[in-house]
């Protein structure tokens, strides 16, 4: 087994020619074009969350129909994560960044021309949405494990804060906003049919990048274990680091309390308490990632906090906090107030924590410790959605914020101090 990424040697540290370390990365050509695919996928990606939204509202005005259409796409992810994980171990991930693309173009392909024929149902955006999380779960760990090929450690923690600001400006920001305006003032169906153009433009980015011939990481040459023993040898590098073992934990209980209610019940919220529903959903989801790329690109500007951990669960438990004020609130300025700062925090924390997978885990098994993130952070995503519908007919808006802004400080503090993420993080430091 190879060293971590952070125990070999490093080389003289790069920024970009005008000095910020966050453009460093933008010097690589293939980067330059994955991060272009990346932006119009995420961008798509982003319009997608409101059209699928909005589109199973227009099916079906019940929060039970959305539950188990966001449902199919967070079991598809889920479900398929962890032989993402091997795959992007064991094959190119280039290949499988672009196979992804490829399946994400025909599924929404798909949903365009049915809505354009009128023989849209709602099984079919459960097909869809369940396709489209399958291909997430082949994406995720193939992208992660390809960035320290393409790129030097020391521009890993740009290359994420750039992801880190792309994505919630495109996925959460402007993604939403565009198709909001866009059905608001049309129809859903052409919503997916732009959808499915920007998938078409990120696949012919990727195809124009070349393959990887020389890596920035070392491997030993071995014969590859049988695909059961690299999932074993990946569950067993989990559990015996404590960081990791309880970030991971804490996200999956996180994802539980969070995810449902912003994904699921935010729409109705912005139904109910706002004129124009549809263009403040997707304003709100917009502050939201304004948030978030503000946070990403804080962090990613400068060098890794020395405290990385403590900052990181500071982020993502009190950070959470505004949260209650969602459930609460009839004013607008006050709701997107709170989802902007609950963004920022999401932001900041998941830069250091994509680059902490980065530096601290195994070059060879990076894919697989990636996947086994996912797949166990993510484990209640389909459960928080199916339910959160079900339970807002029983349960109060106020009272499902409450938990889902509480709930994180109290796992956050059980977490930090079970891992002794303290003294772990004065013993190894990244700087």
């Amino acid at each position: 087994m190879g060293a971590p990424i952070d125990q070999q040697p490093q080389a003289r540290e790069s920024r970009a020619p005008g000095g910020w370390r966050v453009l460093a990365p933008f010097q690589v050509r293939e980067y330059r074009l994955l991060i272009a695919a990346l932006s119009v996928s995420i961008f798509a990606e982003g319009m997608w969350a409101v059209v699928m939204a909005l589109q199973v509202i227009a099916l079906d005005h019940d929060p039970a129909a959305l539950s188990m259409v966001a449902a199919c796409l967070g079991g598809g992810l889920v479900a398929f994560v962890l032989v993402g994980g091997i795959a992007a171990d064991r094959f190119p991930q280039r290949r499988i960044i672009i196979a992804v693309e490829t399946v994400n173009l025909i599924a929404v392909s798909a949903v365009a021309v049915l809505g354009a024929t009128g023989r849209l149902q709602v099984w079919h955006m459960a097909v869809a949405a369940g396709t489209l999380g399958i291909a997430a779960a082949f994406f995720f760990p193939a992208y992660s494990a390809y960035l320290p090929r393409i790129l030097p450690a020391d521009q890993l923690l740009a290359a994420n804060g750039v992801e880190g600001v792309v994505r919630p400006v495109l996925q959460r920001a402007l993604g939403p906003a565009a198709a909001g305006l866009l059905v608001g003032a049309t129809f859903p169906s052409l919503g997916a049919t732009t959808v499915a153009v920007l998938f078409g433009v990120g696949l012919t980015l990727l195809i124009a990048t070349r393959p990887v011939t020389a890596s920035h990481i070392d491997e030993p040459e071995h014969e590859k274990p049988h695909v059961l023993a690299d999932l074993r040898d990946g569950f067993a590098f989990m559990v015996r680091t404590p960081w990791l073992l309880w970030t991971v934990l804490f996200a999956s209980v996180f994802v539980l309390l969070v995810l449902g209610p912003i994904e699921v019940l935010l729409p109705f919220i912005t139904s109910a308490r706002f004129e124009d529903g549809a263009r403040m959903y997707g304003l709100v989801i917009a502050a939201f990632g304004i948030g978030g790329a503000i946070g990403a690109l804080v962090v990613s500007s400068g060098r890794l906090p020395r405290r990385y951990l403590t900052v990181m669960m500071l982020m993502w438990g009190p950070g959470a906090l505004p949260l209650i004020v969602v459930g609460w609130t009839h004013s607008f300025p006050l709701m997107a107030a709170a989802v902007f700062i609950v963004g920022v925090t999401d932001g900041a924390g998941s830069v250091i924590w994509g680059t902490l997978l980065q530096r601290r885990v195994p070059a060879q098994m990076l894919g697989r410790v990636s996947s086994l993130d996912f797949f166990v952070s993510l484990a209640f995503m389909p459960l928080s959605m199916a339910i959160a519908g079900p339970v807002s007919k029983v349960v109060s808006m106020q009272t499902i914020f409450l938990i889902a802004g509480v709930g994180p400080v109290v796992l956050a503090a059980v977490a930090f101090l079970a891992a002794r993420m303290r003294r772990d993080e004065i013993a190894h430091p990244l700087q």
